[in-house]
This record gives structure tokens, C-alpha cells and sequence, in this order.
């Protein structure tokens, strides 16, 4: 089964990280996917811009589109894995791998996928990319 591990932190907290930690943080982070990646359960990943590059469309009897996120919060979604997992115990235990890799605050969300669209989006070289068999 599919899960989605939505990644939260303080902008502001990550923000204020060292080039260094930084770094070395990242280099952690690409070590577990690159794992997840090797054992074939990668899905797609994403790092989010902060929510001062968001906009939100906010619906009701009026659509009204806003800068930045739909509500304030200590923690702001900041990127997603999606990861093949056998278990909600294997999710819980691949989101601890990311944790362990980017150590302080924040939270992982796991969430079993119930629908699943692949890109559709042109290759590096502009060719449609062929549904996996």
C-alpha cells in the first residue's frame, strides 16, 4: 500500500539552519531515499517553497484567492514522500528513519493513499513518459 509522509516544521526554525546543518542534514535525508529508492518503495518526493510563495484559493459561496497558507500554524507543511510499505507499521518505521535523519522538532503525518495519479509530465527531454507496465 501507498503511504504519504507529509513532512511539518517551523519555517522560521529551518530557516535559521547553518549552511552546514543544512548540508549535512540533507545528506542524511538522501541516504534514506536513496534505501527507499534501492528496496524499490521511492515514490515521488517534494520540498516544498516556503508559505510566503504560497497562494490559497479558499472556497465557499465565493471563491476568494490569498497569499501565503490557508491558516496560521506553528509547524507548515514543507514536503511529502510517497512510499510503498507493506504495513501502517512499516510506514511508521520508514517515517523514524526520516526523523533520525533530520533530528529536532516538527512531525511526520502518515497517511495511507487511497488514490494514486502518476505524472503525466513531460521527461527531461520533453517526451510523454510511458505508463509503468
Amino acid at each position: 500500500m501507498l503511504y504519504a509522509i507529509l513532512c511539518y516544521n517551523s519555517e522560521e526554525a529551518v530557516g535559521a539552519w547553518s549552511k552546514d546543518h543544512h548540508d549535512q542534514t540533507m545528506q542524511r535525508l538522501y541516504a534514506v531515499n536513496d534505501k527507499l529508492a534501492r528496496q524499490g518503495r521511492l515514490g515521488p518526493v517534494a520540498r516544498l517553497l516556503p508559505t510566503t510563495a504560497a497562494t490559497t484559493l479558499r472556497k465557499g459561496r465565493e471563491e476568494m484567492v490569498i497569499d501565503g497558507p490557508f491558516a496560521e500554524t506553528k509547524e507548515q507543511l514543507l514536503g511529502f514522500y510517497v512510499i510503498d510499505c507493506a504495513s501502517l507499521e512499516e510506514a511508521i518505521h520508514t517515517a523514524k528513519e526520516l526523523a533520525k535523519a533530520n533530528p529536532g522538532t516538527g512531525s511526520y503525518e502518515i497517511r495511507p493513499v487511497a488514490e494514486f495519479h502518476p505524472s503525466q509530465l513531460p521527461d527531461e527531454r520533453g517526451h510523454a513518459k510511458k505508463p509503468a507496465a
